[in-house]
């Protein structure tokens, strides 16, 4: 029997409010009982095998037996040896069992969202996050296929008011290339999800060790960041995206590497860790000039909030005024006057700078060797600081949360070049520890308006627009048959 609405605060500032509320970013929570009938049977008729059994061996969609088990069961010793990375725990709705079924269930999610004061959702996995980092190339592929499979057999009905995102593996791109083509051009997935940064062994593999994730990066490891250099050209998939029409989304962690790496507190480890990896991303798609090679792609950066977002783009110009092709000169070393340089030390330098002036004019004229490339900013083909917001505004989508009041610089046009706003997005993450009541996001949310962080136009563009925004940039249809179709279409009318 359905469900009557609820007359919640966050259902009554959605009516006041006269336009729809787009989730971003919301999470279901994958039933592990029935994900593995599901996955013994896919894997079957694909072929059979001893592929089950591996999977399950090496944790299966069970993110505690995949991490967190390993890592109770080591010493503490053990664990400081290793230096393995004190994973998640407790980290999924438990006292709110009515929210906890709600992640699971896509029925009872449906019947909830006007209670929430969301219209529309775009559903990301939960346990699946770490899928995409499987180490074993095949577990991988075929791990991603089935859950697609799954989760298009469990969601699409439901497609009204809410989507799940396809899976894209992205260790190679002759794998995306592969679970594109099928998740989205057979089995008919209008968003993505692909990892942002792949981790490579640097020289001879690493062996796996008991504790460590399948997403840590230890010292024999590297980033690959997919657009400055990677190991391999994605342009291909960049390319296929677009004649597919999926805007990529990154939801990749940046736990267990750099300095997130505390063998006792996730919290620390938490921390920061999804806004690292985004802009570790974010940096390597523009300096890699991704976005200049491809001038109708989005990405979406989630959960990682935008502040670091703003950082990073008033460091890509100040960078470029001083390091760009023309201005780098500046810095050549052989435009030092050492006549001129010696005279001052002569003259302005006590006996200390004078005692070796034969030994000072050969270190200011042996000069550095020369870089193999000068102009840094080559890919991107950027002439004036104008160019910079053009090739970063309108390409990248920043997923925050409703408690994050850093949401607010994002739309302060007085804190970035050329006045421009950046394109946050609201993004739930119902379905996660930090979200205690599913009812309670968008009332919380909308406290940026209520303490004047935002204007509600502002407040507009970051629950509807934006979000509407990125997921219509490669298909304007991608709202077509929702509650939201005629709303959405008129955003996407008008364009970037």
């Amino acid at each position: 029997m359905k469900r009557r609405a609820k007359a919640t605060r966050s259902a009554r500032i959605r009516r006041e409010l006269g336009h729809p509320i787009l989730d971003a970013d919301g999470h279901f929570i994958e039933t592990l009982p029935v994900f593995r009938s599901f996955f013994l049977d896919f894997v079957k008729d694909l072929g059979g095998g001893d592929l089950a059994a591996r999977f399950e061996a090496a944790g299966g969609m069970d993110f505690d037996d995949m991490v967190l088990r390993p890592w109770s069961a080591l010493s503490e010793s053990r664990r400081r040896e290793l230096w393995a990375t004190r994973p998640s725990w407790w980290s999924l709705p438990a006292a709110n069992t009515l929210d906890r079924a709600t992640a699971h269930l896509p029925r009872l999610l449906y019947e909830r969202l006007d209670d929430f004061g969301i219209d529309f959702a775009v559903l990301y996995p939960s346990r699946g996050l770490t899928t995409l980092s499987i180490r074993d190339a095949e577990l991988r592929q075929v791990a991603c296929r089935a859950l697609n499979a799954f989760h298009a057999e469990v969601y699409f009905p439901y497609a009204d008011r809410m989507t799940p995102v396809a899976q894209i593996p992205m260790h190679t791109p002759q794998e995306a290339l592969a679970e594109l083509d099928h998740a989205v051009g057979e089995l008919g997935f209008k968003a993505i999800m692909i990892n942002g940064i792949v981790h490579r062994p640097i020289g001879a593999p690493a062996p796996t060790q008991a504790g460590v994730p399948n997403w840590g990066s230890g010292s024999s490891e590297r980033l690959d960041t997919l657009g400055l250099d990677s190991a391999y050209d994605y342009d291909p998939v960049w390319r296929r995206c677009m004649e597919l029409g999926v805007a990529p989304a990154s939801h990749t962690p940046g736990m267990g590497w750099g300095s997130r790496r505390s063998i006792s507190s996730y919290v620390y480890n938490h921390i920061g860790s999804f806004g690292a990896s985004m802009e570790a991303l974010c940096k390597a798609l523009f300096l890699g000039g991704v976005t200049r090679r491809f001038p109708r792609l989005a990405f979406g950066l989630l959960e990682g909030g935008v502040g670091w977002a703003c950082a990073l783009l008033a460091d890509l110009v100040s960078h470029w005024e001083k390091r760009n092709a023309k201005a780098i000169h500046h810095l050549d070393p052989s435009r030092i006057d050492t006549g001129l340089l010696l005279e001052l030390f002569e003259e302005y330098g006590d006996a200390r700078f004078r005692a070796d002036l034969a030994g000072l004019r050969e270190s200011f004229t042996r000069l550095e060797p020369e870089p193999p490339v000068l102009d840094e900013w080559a890919a991107c083909a950027i002439e004036k600081p104008e160019d910079i917001a053009a090739l970063f505004v309108p390409h990248f989508y920043f997923g925050c949360e409703a408690d994050d009041p850093m949401v607010a610089t994002a739309f302060d046009a007085r804190l970035h070049p050329q006045g421009v706003k950046l394109r946050a997005m609201f993004s739930s993450d119902m379905g996660h520890w930090d979200v205690p009541d599913m009812s309670g996001i968008v009332e919380e949310a909308y406290e940026l308006v209520e303490h004047g962080l935002v204007t509600r136009s502002d407040f507009r563009d970051f629950v509807f627009t934006n979000p509407v925004r990125f997921y219509t940039s490669a298909n304007p249809s991608f709202f077509a048959g929702t509650r939201i179709e005629k709303e959405a279409a008129a955003v996407a009318a008008r364009g970037a």
